[in-house]
């Protein structure tokens, strides 16, 4: 059992990380372009340059897209981890102390959840997979040639 839990390891992260990447980039495109309920469910849009909400919709579509596609997804994962836990102290633990209390629950699962990836990297179905069997294809020295 163990053994093939173990061997679809890689497929279960590359789902994990497409969903939560698919969620996040939810989020930003909400809050910048005002479809799928808006930025807080108003069905509006943040205003551009507005601290700190809009630069957090734009870490949240940048960093859901590349995490979505698997495309240095370390990178993007830990922008986004850090994006997540500044909004949980900056704006969400300041009015309570437990998640359930502030509504901060999204905020710290998100946090977490990007964190993982930092530490995992893409799983399979990855762009960053592809790039790297390719360079290293690139980078095998080419067969001695055999004497006749």
């Amino acid at each position: 059992m163990t053994g093939r839990l173990n061997s679809a390891q890689p497929y279960a992260l590359g789902l994990y990380r497409i969903v939560v990447g698919l969620l996040f980039l939810c989020h930003g495109t909400a809050s910048l372009f005002g479809v799928l309920g808006g930025a807080s469910g108003t069905g509006g849009t943040l205003e551009a340059g507005s601290w700190p909400g809009w630069y957090a919709a734009v870490i949240q579509l940048v960093s859901g897209s590349l995490v979505l596609l698997g495309l240095a997804t370390r990178g993007a994962a830990l922008l986004a981890a850090g994006s997540m836990a500044y909004a949980y102290f900056k704006v969400h633990q300041p009015t309570a102390l437990w998640p359930m209390e502030n509504g901060g629950e999204a905020a710290a699962m998100f946090s977490w959840a990007f964190l993982l990836l930092v530490f995992t990297g893409s799983g399979a179905f990855g762009l960053d997979r592809l790039f790297a069997k390719r360079s290293a294809q690139e980078r095998k020295p080419a067969a001695e040639p055999v004497a006749v």
